[in-house]
């Protein structure tokens, strides 16, 4: 059975990742990691020197100011980690690559299979659409999000810039005083309330606009999500993987 050490276990997203291993049999929550206190039906630690359980891989959903205390207990007991977590540096998606040259590292701003479908459908429409359609991304989350734009949104825009020359991203209009550039990509974001996350890719050209969308009606589809990957590293040689790796 697949032993993780879950890294933010206390936090919503935590509980979601737990609830998806209930529901399993071929995966366990060993321990968990939280700066928050709280006690769980495995035992909870403030931080990784701390953890006395063994592990097969670390499942994160917590916070980037743990990331290098995380990254360091990884290597140093050599653990696949799954990175769920938002709202990186530069700097420190950086570390991240450095580190999975040691040990697996299965990185994706967002654990949906769903919305990995749409970034591929992003991308094929981007291609066939070319510069004669206005691309602009809509994403919504709950009122609690730190991170904007969302990490799954600059992974939209990312992979439509592959098929779009010189494309530029533009995140605020309204200091804007000129007409849109054929080659902006605009990505736009909404907190409000408890909206687990919508994202909308809308193609605007002459005369008909063509958009994607997803929905997710609960934390659950990351969680599965994060767990799978798990159940997927294991066993993989150092690198980097995300959501395609999985898919294929």
């Amino acid at each position: 059975m697949l032993k993780i050490l879950l890294n933010g276990c206390l936090g919503k997203m935590g509980q979601a990742v737990e609830s998806c291993v209930n529901e399993r049999e071929d995966v366990m929550i060993s321990c968990g990691v939280d700066i928050a206190a709280g006690d769980r039906f495995y035992p909870v630690y403030n931080c990784f020197v701390d953890v006395a359980e063994d592990a097969d891989v670390i499942v994160d959903f917590s916070n980037p100011l743990v990331l290098d205390d995380m990254l360091d207990y990884a290597v140093g007991h050599k653990l696949p980690l799954i990175i769920c977590t938002t709202g990186f540096s530069e700097a420190q998606v950086q570390k991240i690559k450095d580190v999975s040259a040691q040990v697996p590292v299965f990185y994706s701003g967002n654990m949906s299979l769903g919305v990995n479908v749409i970034i591929e459908l992003s991308r094929m429409a981007a291609k066939v659409l070319g510069d004669s359609f206005d691309i602009e991304i809509l994403e919504k989350h709950h009122n609690r999000k730190i991170d904007a734009p969302s990490g799954t949104a600059l992974m939209i825009a990312d992979a439509i810039s592959e098929e779009k020359s010189n494309a530029q991203y533009v995140y605020d209009r309204h200091a804007y005083r000129k007409r849109r550039e054929k080659n902006e990509i605009g990505i736009h974001s909404v907190r409000g309330g408890t909206i687990v996350g919508e994202h909308e890719i809308i193609f605007a050209g002459h005369d008909e606009v063509v958009s994607i969308k997803h929905q997710a009606q609960s934390k659950g589809v990351f969680a599965s999500g994060a767990v799978n990957a798990a159940v997927f590293i294991k066993d993989k040689p150092a690198g980097m993987y995300d959501m395609s790796d999985l898919l294929k």
